[in-house]
């Protein structure tokens, strides 16, 4: 790219780059491709010569962040590798000298730029260069490849040293700045003198590297960069990123993630001890011009380290010597002053900051790119530390000192010593701006910003930035935790949920193709205007590919979560109910589509021509109309079948099964009485909540009396059914012992009318409890319950469902006996995928025949051990039914959770008898279905049963090209039978649009929706490849799609970068709470049955329900003011305050977390208790007091309750008490016990995958 043209980096995560007086990036010298030209990105902060403006209060490592990458909008880029230093068209600042940085020219990606021109200046976004920082270092433990081996510790102290953290004579352009405009090559600190430092270091692999001319002198050992891909062997899990790794102690305070790093923390990978030590900062980095890549005009970057967000880390510091280069530390950069003076290294010139997050304006470094054109969103304030301009990070005065990395200018492609090496942790340690630091320019994005942890070398360059660092294996523990990324750096969940809310203030109306809803965790209104609500269907992409190949390279998955029947909001109107008579709906005759608003009425009203197929078909002439002057049907409006994207028809005898109207369904409860069912009380709970449960049955109308028929067996080795005819006085038992041929011993009086025969039902329900009081049978009988259920609906020939309340394996002799195969030294083998699949074939025949039947299965479990859920649950996962598992059920506590999950499951709205069909426009179809049911053909999807909250997920593959023009519909048609008897056709549809160029698609992708399709991909394909395989298939998956993104929408810029699209930037992280989900990397207490139970719960859960079951709700408590609620934090142990309280959501749990200094007037207003001591943890509700605390705290519980399918039990955890270890696994941004990684690590990791995919 042209050598003046600065990279823009993409706008942190939305905000604004204050620093850049033009919204676009301007490209300082060269161009951006037109998409992204309107990023407001950092670039523009700096327009070369100017005095960066501003360094701004962000306070992140201005100078590299500042360089924008000219990412396109879509895009955040996180920077987290070495960063190319931007090229430098004037002559190199003077900033200190640099220690060259290790990473030879070829470090730098672009390569110097031939001596005879001037070498680009660093560029301003210097994305996270951080060289080695590369998110690799989260990884630490992952080698890079073919890195050099990292220096030393001390090779790194030296270099960073050299990197003359301490003060050098300021360039007169100011900080590490070269003269914006001037031709020469920016003096980045001395660098341009001195011979390169000793590290020759390997140059980096990465194509760049052949760029740059290797280092002068001596080579260095490899080292490992963080830039570098590290080596596989490194567990992406590793703790901290190597590099930042070394402790160090900056007389100031470090910044939350960045201070604390050692220089050698650096991110850059550090030279193994054999290295030899970086050169002295007094070298100067001569190479660092030409290493620039030829950035833009705008001086270059500071040397910080890339990732600009945060200020630098300490790893300058680590020079004590030296002051820390002012322009990483936030505000550090002077503006045009002297270099601050040489402090101990650690501290930034300027105070640090105190908290990790970047400051305010800040974007993120993050920083997806600036989505495309979406993109111009002001940087997010992490990233936008990232990027600073080099330019205008801090006014061209003199350079910093040379520690400070950012004043440096990136070193150039040739320059090892390029940014002062930033520490690892730098890059982690993106955290916060330091305080003196001005950070980056306001309005940059993070280009420069430390890269999200991901990003371990992937690449093979060598970043000019990264100093090389030690392995974490080398550091002492202490500063292990020192070097690492700061978490406010990286994409923030909770950001990115409330810009969503903040900007759904209008109701969602559903006219116009292929626009992405706002997401599930914002609340809004939707107005149907042709197009189903996102309510009923959420794509992952409203922004289909037009060809396969396009598809194929871009690895998105395109795919439909569809919920046919799902219960709206109030204030939304139900689909309307059409009543064609006799003829029924209209169709198309060739695709059988349903008549919609994408049929194109022709000849006067006609005839009209099929959206989908394209064929011609004759108006029924009942349904003509004329046609006005737009070529719309006169009484469009007036139909919802014309005008709505969801509706029902009313289907004729010839939709039902063999030609007659359906009988309306019944439920039948099927108790288990053995001995640990009645000692448990599950059944004296049971029969006391049906007799008043009954009254609450579906019915359609809620004035009338709901026409569901019911029916009663109790059963332990034997069945004993029950006669509850209305004519009876007493009920009367009848038990079938033969459970081997199942056969129903009674017809009349099995199933009958509640309000017929209630005082016979209730007098029963009474008398089973003390039937079975003294019961000392404990084995069970399931296969012939179910057998049972089944001939008594086919005698009453009606669809119905079976409610069964179950406590033990079935090892009674019957047909579905099982025996006990949980062997955990299975766990992480080959074999365990047959742990998940049934043990015989019984079930699934006979969930079979359930279907064609009608009849749907609820299963209530309460097991004290092992009762193979993965066997058990396969006929209620083949007929649309639920899984409820309450394992060591204990009335007391447990009571309310299982009968509020009986209540609501006994009353939703359900259908039975389902069918459901996808059809689609010719170019694409549906190939693929994930959910709770049977298929007997490989389009229908067949539901006993189908219920307000199960979901059919639909993937699509294409099988033509797709047009622009016409975009791509989907017709999801539903044919099933009321509570009431009657049958019903239910209609979705949804148009997207179509794409023709990949950052199309990357703007229009929905995030939430694609980690729906992926976890249940993955969940379903452990039943027949080992977890380790799944987990690995879906990293490598998820970095195809970033890796794709970065190839061809964003714009040129530092591997070290990890560069997101705007609306995938928190693809990682969920990402990463799939892979150490319990079902793909379990705890060592968490049982075989309880993976099975969540594998299949998953399977049918909806977008917002997968959302918070992976990414929890954590809401602190401190301040409840009015009827908003307090706004989230992210879920990681550093974000709770000992003196507060906080309340934790995940879906299935509530956790309400009490600080151990948590302060008494907040404890009396929750628990009425004044001290931490005298809470009971054992308790499951909170009191009722008369403060308006409690009050709103326990509205706020029941409000989270109503918006979740299952009862959420409530857990009071107490700080450091023995339940805070189930609680802490909640908290999904932190490292898991059972190896799982944080999230800044497998950030890192990611980043590391995808260099390895573009190099």
């Amino acid at each position: 790219m042209n050598v003046n043209q600065q990279t823009p980096m993409a706008s942190p995560y939305g905000q604004p780059q204050p620093g850049y007086g033009q919204p676009s990036y301007a490209p300082l010298g060269g161009g951006y491709p037109a998409p992204y030209a309107p990023y407001n990105g950092p670039a523009s902060a700096y327009q070369p010569g100017v005095p960066p403006q501003g360094y701004s209060p962000y306070a992140s490592f201005p100078s590299k962040a500042v360089a924008a990458n000219p990412v396109s909008d879509l895009s955040s880029p996180l920077d987290l590798g070495p960063a190319r230093g931007p090229p430098t068209s004037g002559p190199p600042p003077i900033s200190a000298p640099q220690p060259y940085s290790q990473y030879g020219p070829g470090d730098i990606q672009n390569g110097p730029p031939p001596m005879t021109q001037a070498p680009p200046r660093p560029a301003v976004s210097q994305p996270y260069n951080q060289g080695a920082m590369t998110l690799s270092e989260s990884h630490h433990s992952y080698t890079q490849y073919g890195a050099p081996p990292a220096p030393t510790m001390h090779q790194v102290t030296n270099q960073m040293t050299g990197m003359q953290i301490a003060s050098g004579p300021p360039t007169p352009a100011g900080p590490g700045y070269a003269p914006p405009h001037s031709s020469q090559p920016p003096i980045s600190a001395a660098y341009s003198a001195a011979p390169p430092p000793s590290y020759t270091q390997a140059r980096p692999l990465s194509s760049s590297a052949p760029a740059q001319p290797p280092p002068p002198s001596d080579p260095a050992p490899p080292q490992q960069y963080y830039g570098a891909p590290p080596p596989s062997q490194q567990p992406f899990t590793s703790p901290a990123p190597p590099t930042s790794q070394q402790p160090f102690t900056p007389s100031a305070p470090p910044p939350p993630s960045q201070q604390a790093f050692p220089p050698s923390s650096y991110s850059g990978p550090m030279s193994p001890p054999s290295q030899t030590p970086a050169p002295p900062v007094s070298q100067p980095q001569q190479s660092f011009a030409p290493t620039q890549p030829p950035y833009s005009s705008a001086p270059p970057p500071i040397s910080q380290p890339s990732y600009v967000s945060g200020p630098p880390p300490p790893a300058q510091g680590s020079f004590p010597p030296r002051a820390p280069p002012p322009s990483s530390q936030p505000g550090s950069f002077p503006p045009s002053g002297p270099p601050p003076p040489s402090g101990p290294p650690g501290q930034y010139p300027g105070p640090m900051p105190p908290q990790s997050q970047p400051p305010p304006g800040q974007p993120s470094p993050y920083h997806s790119g600036p989505p495309p054109p979406r993109a111009q969103m002001p940087p997010t304030s992490m990233s936008q530390i990232n990027h600073l301009p080099p330019g205008p990070q801090g006014p061209p005065g003199p350079p910093g000192p040379p520690g400070h990395l950012q004043q440096q200018p990136p070193p150039q492609p040739g320059m090892q010593g390029g940014y002062p090496p930033q520490q690892n942790g730098a890059f982690g340690q993106v955290r916060g701006p330091q305080p003196g630091y001005a950070g980056p320019y306001p309005g940059q994005p993070n280009y420069g910003a430390p890269a999200p942890a991901p990003a371990p070398s992937a690449q093979k360059r060598l970043d000019p930035d990264a100093i090389p660092s030690p392995q974490a294996s080398d550091l002492p523990a202490v500063q292990k935790s020192r070097h690492r990324i700061d978490p406010d750096a990286i994409p923030s969940p909770i950001q990115v949920i409330e810009d969503d809310k903040a900007k759904s203030s209008e109701p969602f109306t559903t006219g116009v193709r292929g626009q992405a809803p706002p997401l599930v965790t914002t609340n809004f209104q939707v107005k149907d205007q042709g197009n189903a609500s996102p309510r009923f269907i959420r794509c992952t992409a409203y922004n289909m590919p037009c060809t396969a190949d396009m598809a194929k390279q871009s690895q998105v998955p395109l795919a439909a979560v569809i919920k046919p029947l799902a219960t709206l909001p109030q204030d939304e109107t139900p689909p309307y109910l059409v009543d064609h008579r006799e003829g029924g709906p209209i169709r198309c005759n060739r695709c059988k589509a349903y008549m919609c608003p994408y049929m194109q009425f022709i000849e006067g009203g006609r005839r009209f021509q099929c959206g989908f197929c394209s064929c011609v078909t004759e108006v029924p002439p009942h349904y003509f109309q004329h046609l006005d002057h737009t070529g719309k049907r006169v009484d469009c409006y007036d139909r919802p079948e014309l005008s709505l994207g969801s509706y029902e028809f009313m289907a004729t005898v010839d939709y039902c099964k063999n030609n007659k109207l359906p009988q309306p369904p019944a439920f039948i409860f099927l108790i288990d009485v053995s001995y640990n069912a009645v000692k448990s009380g599950m059944v004296s709970i049971v029969c006391q909540e049906l007799k008043t449960l009954l009254d609450y049955l579906p019915r359609e109308n809620p004035d009338v009396d709901s026409v569901v028929r019911v029916g009663f067996v109790t059963y332990n080795k034997v069945l004993h059914f029950y006669n509850v005819k209305s004519s009876l006085a007493q009920p009367q038992m009848l038990v079938v012992s033969d459970v081997s041929d199942m056969f129903v011993p009674l017809l009349d009086g099995f199933l009958v009318n509640v309000n017929e025969s209630r005082v016979v039902i209730e007098s029963l329900l009474d008398q089973i409890p003390e039937m079975f009081a003294d019961t000392r049978e404990t084995e069970t009988v399931f296969g012939p319950v179910i057998q049972a259920g089944l001939e008594a609906l086919k005698a009453a020939d009606c669809a119905g469902k079976l409610f069964v309340f179950h406590t033990s394996l079935p090892i009674a002799e019957a047909p579905g006996k099982l025996k006990n195969r949980e062997d955990k030294k299975l766990i992480g083998t080959d074999k365990e995928k047959s742990l998940f699949q049934p043990q015989v074939g019984f079930y699934d025949s006979l969930a079979k025949e359930c279907v064609a039947q009608g009849c749907c299965v609820d299963l209530f479990l309460f097991p004290n051990q092992y009762v193979d859920v993965a066997t058990l649950g396969v006929v209620p996962v083949s007929t649309g039914g639920s899984i409820y598992k309450y394992t060591y059920f204990q009335a007391q506590t447990d009571r309310e959770r299982f009968l509020n999950d009986l209540r609501r499951d006994v009353q939703k709205q359900v259908g039975f008898d389902a069918v459901m069909r996808v059809r689609t426009s010719t170019g694409i179809r549906a190939t693929d279905f994930f959910g709770s049911f049977f298929m007997s053909n490989t389009t229908d999807v067949e539901l006993a049963g189908l219920d307000c909250d199960k979901t059919v997920t639909v993937e699509f593959r294409h099988d033509d090209k797709l047009s622009e023009e016409t975009g791509a519909l989907m017709q999801c048609a539903v044919l099933y039978t009321s509570c009431s008897g009657q049958r019903r056709l239910r209609i979705h549809n949804m148009a997207v649009n179509c794409c023709s160029q990949l950052a199309d698609l990357y703007r229009n992708c929905e995030t939430d929706t694609i980690i729906n399709f992926f976890s249940k991909y993955a969940f379903r394909s452990i039943l027949s490849s080992p977890t380790k395989t799944v987990r690995d298939s879906l990293v490598n998956q998820c970095a195809q799609i970033l890796a794709c993104y970065r190839k061809n929408c964003a714009s040129p810029s530092s591997a070290g970068q990890l560069i997101l699209p705007e609306c995938m930037k928190l693809l990682p992280v969920y990402l990463n709470c799939v892979l150490k989900s319990d079902v793909l990397l379990p705890g060592a207490d968490v049982s075989l049955d309880d993976r099975a139970y969540l594998r299949q719960l998953l399977s049918c859960m909806d977008v917002s329900e997968s959302h918070v079951f992976f990414y929890p709700r954590l809401l602190p408590l401190m301040k409840l003011e009015g009827e908003v609620l307090p706004v989230a934090v992210r879920a990681s142990e550093e974000r709770l305050s000992k003196g507060g309280v906080y309340l934790l959501e995940t879906g299935l749990h509530l956790f309400l977390w009490v600080g151990a200094n948590a302060q008494q007037e907040l404890l009396l207003n929750i628990f009425g208790m004044p001290s931490f001591s005298q809470i009971d943890p054992g308790m499951t509700s909170l009191p009722v007091l008369d403060n308006p605390f409690s009050q709103r705290l326990r509205e706020i519980i029941d409000s989270f309750r109503a918006q979740r399918s299952r009862y959420m039990k409530l857990m009071v955890v107490k700080q450091e008490d023995k339940a805070e270890l189930i609680f802490r696994h909640f908290l999904v941004e932190d490292k898991s016990a059972s190896g799982g990684a944080s999230y800044v690590d497998f950030l890192c990791h990611m980043h590391k995958e995808i260099r390895q995919l573009l190099s």
